[in-house]
């Protein structure tokens, strides 16, 4: 289903994104005033949804991130882990033709 060409148009726009960048930042920033009286994980999630529209937004952020993350591989891998990437899995070796998996 494709969308309506004013949402295009609407989520690309430069006044959108620098509002979405500002949300993502305030979210970062809320997220330990929820998390401390907050019973379970729901600070991190708040965060990580912040960050996630900031490295959206931002070339200056996404950078800093990926220079971070070549910098300590360990936050790489549960990031990695945290998000589902494929690209980043260990790709299992290929079957011969004609063999089943399970059994």
């Amino acid at each position: 289903m494709k969308r309506p060409a004013f949402l295009d148009v609407l989520i690309r726009s430069e006044p959108f994104r620098v509002f979405q960048l500002f949300v993502g930042a305030f979210l970062m920033l809320v997220a330990p005033i929820i998390g401390i009286p907050t019973p379970g994980p729901l600070g991190i999630f708040v965060f990580a949804f912040g960050l996630a529209l900031v490295l959206r937004n931002s070339a200056w952020a996404r950078r800093r991130y990926v220079r971070y993350t070549r910098r300590y591989p360990r936050v790489q891998k549960a990031v990695n882990f945290g998000l589902r990437r494929k690209s980043k899995r260990k790709i299992a070796a290929p079957r011969p033709p004609g063999t089943r998996s399970g059994a």
